[in-house]
C-alpha cells in the first residue's frame, strides 16, 4: 500500500504544494499536475458535477504518477465520506466546519472501529488492491487518511482552537470567500477583521501541532498566506489558470 507523503510532510513542519480542480478531468490531468512539481491534486466535488466513477479513474491514474489525491465532498454525510475514501482519496477537505463536536464526528467516519464507524472493504481502490492482514492494513489506512477542515464560517472561526484540538485533524483550511461573506464583508479580503481570521487559522493551528492550508489563487496571495504559516498550498483552481493565463497571452498579443 501507498503511504501519504504529504501528511507526514505536514506533520515534519514542511510544505506541500498542489492545486484545485472543479472542472476539467481527463486521463492527462494528474499527469500534467505531478509534470508541473505538485505533491498533491485536490479534486472539489462540492462546486463541481464530477462523479464518484470519474473520481476512481482519476484517483488511480493519480497512482500512476505519484500525485496524491484528495477530495473535497459534496457534502458532510457517512455514505460520501466511505465512497471517496473507498475509491481512493487519501483525505477529505469538508466544508464549513463549525465545532469540536462536528470535527469528532468526521474524524470518526474516516477511522475503522473501535476509533470510528468506517465499514470495510479491503482488496480493493483504497488499499492498491493488494492482499495482506487485515489489521494492518486497516492501521495503515487510517495513519494514511488527512482529515481537512474548511474554517470558512464565523462560527467555525470563533471556534478554531477548539476545533483544531480534536484528535485525527490534520490540517487548518482556509475558506476565505464564504468567510468573508460569513463576515458580513463579501469580497473584501484584506479588511482587518478577514485579516485577523486568517492569522488566528495559523495559530490555532501552530497550537496543536497541525498544518494551515488555503487555495492561494495569485502569486501575491501565496507569498503572503506562505509568510504568515500557510503550508498545504493549493495554487490556483484549472479554471483560473487555463483562464487567466489564456487571457494574459491573448492580451499581450493583442497589445
Amino acid at each position: 500500500m501507498r503511504a501519504n507523503p504529504i501528511k507526514a510532510k505536514l506533520a515534519a513542519g514542511e510544505t506541500a504544494f498542489g492545486t484545485m480542480i472543479f472542472e476539467f478531468l481527463s486521463p492527462g490531468l494528474p499527469r500534467i499536475v505531478a509534470n508541473s512539481g505538485a505533491d498533491f491534486i485536490l479534486y472539489d466535488l462540492e462546486h463541481s458535477g464530477f462523479t464518484i466513477e470519474a473520481m476512481k479513474t482519476q484517483f488511480a491514474l493519480c497512482a500512476g504518477v505519484g500525485l496524491i489525491p484528495f477530495a473535497r465532498p459534496p457534502g458532510k454525510a457517512y455514505h460520501i465520506t466511505s465512497r471517496l475514501l473507498d475509491v481512493g482519496s487519501f483525505g477529505l477537505l469538508y466544508q464549513m466546519v463549525e465545532s469540536a463536536e462536528e470535527a469528532r464526528e468526521l474524524v470518526s467516519w474516516t477511522r475503522y472501529p473501535p476509533a470510528g464507524v468506517r465499514g470495510a472493504i479491503f482488496g480493493g481502490a483504497h488499499d492498491d488492491y493488494s492482499g495482506g492482514e487485515m489489521a494492518d492494513k486497516a492501521a495503515a489506512v487510517m495513519e494514511r487518511t488527512m482529515v481537512a477542515v474548511l474554517i470558512e464560517t464565523k462560527a467555525g472561526l470563533d471556534n478554531v482552537d477548539e476545533i483544531m484540538a480534536v484528535d485525527g485533524i490534520d490540517v487548518a483550511h482556509l475558506g476565505h470567500a464564504d468567510l468573508s461573506m460569513s463576515m458580513g464583508i463579501p469580497g473584501q479580503f484584506d479588511h482587518p477583521d478577514l485579516q485577523r481570521g486568517i492569522d488566528r487559522i495559523v495559530e490555532a493551528s501552530a497550537k496543536y501541532g497541525k498544518a494551515a492550508g488555503a487555495m492561494m489563487p495569485t502569486l501575491e496571495w501565496g507569498r503572503d498566506l506562505m509568510n504568515r504559516g500557510y503550508r498545504l498550498v493549493s495554487f490556483n483552481h484549472d479554471m483560473g489558470l487555463i483562464g487567466e493565463g489564456l487571457s494574459a497571452g491573448i492580451n499581450a498579443l493583442k497589445e
